[in-house]
């Protein structure tokens, strides 16, 4: 089962402090490993103070997300704009991973400029795993995962994704098809 697409759900037991309730957005799973962004884990640095050196007289206020624990020095940058998203990799439904540096600056300054209504966020760091690691970690039950959306990806809130996600889930593994008010009444 390869990932790519797919939301990782962190399980409540997971209490690595890398992953805590975290949800991964898939960009990569094949045999030779994987890897993928969190989504939920905003810094207190703004993209404006991190991209002054590569982006002149930017004024996004939005904050760097934690991508993951690996290379916390690589930017990658997550948009809905499908003008500029022609040049990029759909990684998920309307969920486009900026490909080149040009496409990097056009996203932050079209939206910075209000040319664009397009919403992204900027990742510092990945996570990834070695061959057959994500593997053993969801046989053991460390990660579940569901298809992912660009509503979530781009959520305004991202300290709540983690709990739509884990309802989600639970509705859709629940064994009766609705909530019963009164169970004793069956």
């Amino acid at each position: 089962m390869f990932l790519h697409g797919q939301f990782l759900i962190a399980a409540n037991h997971l209490r690595d402090p890398n992953f805590y309730r975290t949800v991964v957005l898939m960009l990569e799973h094949n045999a030779e490993g994987a890897m993928g962004l969190v989504v939920n884990r905003p810094s207190s640095i703004a993209v404006d103070a991190a991209l002054s050196g590569q982006i002149q007289g930017t004024k996004c206020q939005s904050p760097i997300f934690v991508g993951g624990p690996v290379e916390n020095s690589a930017l990658f940058i997550l948009h809905n704009s499908v003008a500029i998203g022609a040049k990029d990799q759909e990684v998920a439904p309307g969920v486009f991973l900026s490909g080149s540096h040009e496409s990097f600056e056009t996203v932050v300054r079209e939206s910075d400029s209000g040319k664009s209504a397009a919403v992204f966020r900027v990742y510092c760091g990945y996570a990834g795993w070695g061959a057959g690691q994500l593997e053993s970690e969801i046989e053991r039950g460390d990660w579940r995962n569901l298809p992912a959306t660009d509503a979530i990806v781009l959520e305004e809130d991202p300290y709540g994704i983690w709990e739509v996600c884990t309802r989600k889930l639970q509705r859709a593994n629940r064994l009766l098809p609705h909530n019963v008010r009164n169970p004793e009444w069956n």
